[in-house]
């Protein structure tokens, strides 16, 4: 059974960061496809929490007080979860 956020994700579920709204806190599940390791430069890993400030050409996110830009392709290779409101 899964559980619904208020961010219409659900506990269950996992998103590519493009899929996420603005304004959701979700974790990293995996980095997959050719970005990964400039993925890993810019500090993305499995595990980091972070939160989709903007989605345009490129998409902002806060990572670790830290707010980083990345193109639409790269968010595309971060599979995420949401975070349970309870953590």
């Amino acid at each position: 059974m899964s559980q619904a956020l208020g961010s219409d994700l659900r506990i269950d579920s996992t998103l590519t960061l493009n899929q996420v709204k603005v304004g959701c806190d979700v974790k990293i599940r995996v980095l997959s496809g050719p970005g990964c390791q400039r993925l890993r430069d810019l500090g993305f890993c499995e595990k980091m929490r972070l939160r989709k400030l903007t989605h345009g050409r490129n998409l902002i996110c806060s990572m670790c007080g830290t707010r980083l830009a990345i193109s639409r392709e790269l968010a595309d290779q971060v599979v995420v979860e949401p975070l349970d409101m309870a953590s």
